[in-house]
């Protein structure tokens, strides 16, 4: 997907990209090689790639889920910054939390967001277990979202928390995505979620499936969660 091919898919979805707009994806994208080198940012480098499996894929979420408003969203563990600092790009006016384990991938994210003039963009370096026992953070968020972080019934116990009731945890799934909610429904209803809707699509060009889960917080969190790091990977909610 060339940036021309970009611009105008996304405006097929209703999003309009000023000059301004595309020259910091641009930005971004180099940026994302440079650094690539020095650390493990992405095994994606490719051009057309990035554009298409990092920047389309993270907008993604804008077509089922309204972002055109003042949101305030927290990315769990967001890597090089996918998916929220793309929909922070396309959508200026919303703030981003974004915590991540490692401290050399904020130390990029610190720099892309300085280098792209971004503002209203915080980054913490924190496991997402502790950080969602945190009081400032706890139930703070409209919208939680991850994208390839780990398995849902897993991925529910480090986001959930984080949400405000009557707010979204948005999470970004490829095609294991049926199966991860047959097992992953409990550990959601358990934390206070309840899934509204869930969208399956084809990713353009190269036809890998994607889905989007949108699910809605109901009910607080019981407190016991989310529990100590390591704990929901080695033994999930199911």
């Amino acid at each position: 997907m060339n940036i021309e091919q970009f611009k105008d898919a996304l405006l097929a979805k209703g999003i309009s990209l000023s000059p301004k707009q595309l020259d910091q994806y641009e930005t971004y994208y180099s940026l994302l090689v440079e650094w690539n080198e020095k650390m493990n940012l992405t095994a994606i480098t490719d051009k057309p790639e990035v554009y298409l499996k990092h920047f389309y894929d993270s907008i993604t979420a804008a077509f089922y889920f309204d972002f055109n408003r003042p949101l305030h969203i927290c990315d769990v563990g967001a890597g090089a910054g996918f998916p929220s600092l793309p929909i922070k790009i396309a959508f200026p006016e919303i703030k981003v939390t974004i915590v991540d384990s490692l401290n050399k991938r904020i130390g990029f994210l610190e720099h892309l967001s300085k280098e792209l003039g971004l503002e209203n963009v915080q980054l913490i370096h924190d496991r997402a277990e502790t950080f969602g026992q945190k009081k400032e953070h706890r139930e703070a968020y409209d919208v939680v979202t991850a994208r390839a972080v780990a398995r849902l019934s897993v991925l529910s116990e480090l986001c959930m928390p984080l949400v405000k009731v009557g707010g979204t945890f948005i999470a970004m799934k490829g095609a294991s995505a049926g199966e991860e909610l047959d097992v992953g429904k409990k550990a959601i209803t358990i934390l206070g979620g309840k899934l509204q809707q869930s969208f399956s699509f084809t990713l353009p060009q190269e036809d890998s499936e994607r889905n989007i889960l949108i699910i809605e917080k109901e009910k607080a969190t019981p407190k016991k969660y989310p529990r100590k790091p390591g704990t929901p990977n080695k033994t999930p909610i199911e």
